[in-house]
């Protein structure tokens, strides 16, 4: 039997967690980003409520969610703070890695602190080099003695100037291509690790940036599952996070509609209201169509993992459509909205800024559709050599 309906639980966290996005987080959603500032008190308030921890278990301080409740808050987050809902889907990601791959020493020390939102930690894969083919990464972590020595560069990192440590991914095994990579948490303030900031043109409260690692001795029990097993530690992981981005940037743009909506409500232009011209009604509900369309495929990927069931196209198609459609739809609603909308007294050019920004990051809009073609097509049939080729 189908059934297309959340849980009675899950209804009421939906409409705590969006009376929280829409009263207290969204007044200051743009104040953050003026100021260029990491609202870290935020994180530990969402910690309070449980957001930071809904992949953690039980155990280690956290919720020990499903992935669709988990889903649900990155929707309802996204409403009011878009760069906030990285509490959701980034700590979603870390929280699966560690729980599923480190040693109970790491369980215990880094969870329960990412549940409660006191660290802020952050994943690093991507280099200047090697962003697609993840597996092509230069950094390397040489084993000496009790410690591994980590060098290279990170880049394009979230919260790479806010982060209390990172998972960082490093050669052990040059020659072994991906089957030479292993993952570490690194603490930021150990010796040898730099972090410097960008400029970007949106997420500024993220503190995207760089890390460089210059002799960075971590120690051996920081290691994170077998050495040389990194890359098929995480790779299943984006999975769930190219789901919950959809959800993120889909969340922006049906907040966006919503406020558009009552804004050619009482609008009037020739003595009536916006509302009554199909060429503004239209538009409205062309892009409200594509994003629930996009909004139940993210919530079947995210059930068919809970499932345990087979996923990665279905993940792949919401990371390629969910920011895609949810930029268009935000851009639209800011022309709706008159050139007040232009301005930074409203939210929405901060929102079609942020959201640009995860057409990029998780896997471009190819590489998604590489992704889906490898499933439904066939591996023997794809046009480029992957990265998990050896897996």
């Amino acid at each position: 039997m189908l059934n297309f309906s959340f849980t009675e639980e899950q209804e009421d966290f939906r409409k705590i967690l969006k009376k929280f996005s829409l009263e207290e987080l969204l007044p200051n959603y743009t104040k953050w980003d003026r100021e260029m500032v990491t609202p870290k008190h935020l994180w530990r308030k969402l910690g309070d409520l449980g957001v930071n921890g809904l992949r953690i278990p039980i155990e280690y301080g956290g919720s020990g969610a499903d992935c669709v409740t988990t889903g649900i808050a990155a929707e309802e987050i996204g409403r009011g703070d878009f760069n906030l809902t990285y509490a959701v889907m980034l700590n979603s990601l870390i929280g699966e890695i560690i729980n599923n791959h480190a040693r109970e020493e790491l369980k215990q020390e880094w969870l329960p602190q990412i549940a409660s939102g006191e660290k802020i930690v952050g994943i690093a894969i991507t280099e200047p080099a090697a962003g697609t083919d993840a597996g092509g990464i230069q950094s390397t972590a040489i084993r000496k003695g009790d410690v591994y020595v980590l060098n290279g560069e990170k880049s394009g990192i979230s919260v790479a100037t806010a982060g209390d440590a990172f998972i960082i991914f490093a050669k052990t095994n040059p020659e072994a291509g991906n089957r030479g990579i292993s993952a570490f948490i690194v603490p930021s303030d150990l010796p040898g690790v730099e972090c410097r900031g960008y400029e970007d043109m949106g997420n500024i409260p993220i503190g995207r940036g760089s890390i460089y690692l210059n002799d960075v001795e971590v120690p051996e029990e920081y290691l994170i599952g077998l050495e040389n097993k990194g890359f098929s530690q995480v790779m299943n992981g984006f999975d769930l996070s190219r789901l919950l981005i959809g959800l993120q940037c889909i969340g922006a743009a049906v907040q966006s509609l919503d406020e558009t909506i009552e804004h050619v409500k009482t609008r009037h232009s020739f003595g009536k209201p916006l509302a009554k011209n199909q060429g503004v009604s239209f538009p409205i509900v062309t892009h409200y169509t594509q994003l629930e369309m996009i909004k139940w495929q993210a919530y079947r990927g995210l059930w068919l993992r809970d499932q345990g069931l087979k996923h990665t196209k279905e993940s792949a198609s919401v990371k390629w459509l969910g920011p895609k459609c949810s930029q268009e739809a935000i851009h639209e609603c800011l022309l709706l909205n008159g050139h007040y909308a232009y301005t930074k007294e409203m939210p929405l050019e901060q929102r079609l800024r942020d959201v640009i920004g995860l057409e990029i990051g998780d896997g471009t809009a190819q590489v998604n559709q590489m992704v889906i073609a490898n499933d439904i097509i066939g591996k023997e049939f794809r046009s480029y050599e992957s990265a998990v080729s050896n897996k």
